[in-house]
């Protein structure tokens, strides 16, 4: 696995998670980096993207609310997640894309590398 995310779970209404995602491969240090989430009813759509040079991204429903970071010394991303809500319930992916560095592509094709997806439950 290229990627591999951890972290997912159930939460209740306005509770937090910490969603991780470790990559095998130094070279993705140089990469931009993405969250997405995918629900049955909905496409994957775009949660929040990092530039190499950690220029964060967000979709308007994660501003405030979602932080995404990186931590290139330990291969990995991250997502913290407060104030959750029903509709933030999805499979979470990370993603890298092999092309950008410094820019964040929010188009889920643009991305060359997926994790396997880590499920976010969220209970009212």
């Amino acid at each position: 696995e290229d990627l591999v995310e951890s972290g997912g779970g159930e939460v209740q209404a306005g509770g937090a998670l910490r969603l991780s995602c470790v990559f095998s491969d130094a070279s993705f240090t140089n990469y931009a980096l993405a969250w997405f989430r995918q629900t049955p009813e909905k496409e994957r759509e775009f949660v929040a993207g990092i530039t190499k040079t950690e220029m964060p991204y967000y979709s308007d429903f994660a501003k405030r609310r979602f932080t995404i970071s990186r931590d290139n010394s330990k291969n990995s991303l991250y997502l913290q997640m407060t104030g959750l809500k029903p509709e933030d319930a999805a499979v979470y992916f990370c993603a890298a894309d092999a092309h950008r560095y410094y820019t964040v592509s929010f188009e889920a094709d643009q991305y060359d590398f997926w994790g396997q997806g880590t499920r976010v439950n969220v209970s009212s």
